[in-house]
């Protein structure tokens, strides 16, 4: 039961689930699945000195395609980007 705390102008996502989608009955596998592009911060640094954190936690996020690192704690994939991979907030 470890706590990820992101540092400086890092913030912690919890991606959306991708859709399940199916084609005509034939039910397309997770690896060909695309992978979502919104999430959830669930975790954010303190920024850094020449740019404020503006990201809270509970913001639900749109990112690049690429953006961030993956990583799995206690089970759960999140990913970790800088604040300027965030593309902008859904209200």
């Amino acid at each position: 039961m470890s706590k990820i705390n992101p540092l400086a102008d890092r913030v912690l996502v919890l991606p959306a689930p991708a859709e399940e989608k199916t084609i005509g009955g034939i039910i397309i596998p997770d690896n060909a699945k695309e992978k979502p592009l919104k999430g959830e911060i669930v975790a954010v640094g303190q920024g850094v000195k020449d740019e404020k954190m503006v990201l809270k936690v509970g913001d639900v996020v749109l990112y690049g395609k690429y953006a961030g690192t993956e990583l799995e704690n206690d089970g759960v994939k999140y990913l970790i980007m800088k604040q300027s991979d965030v593309l902008a907030t859904i209200d």
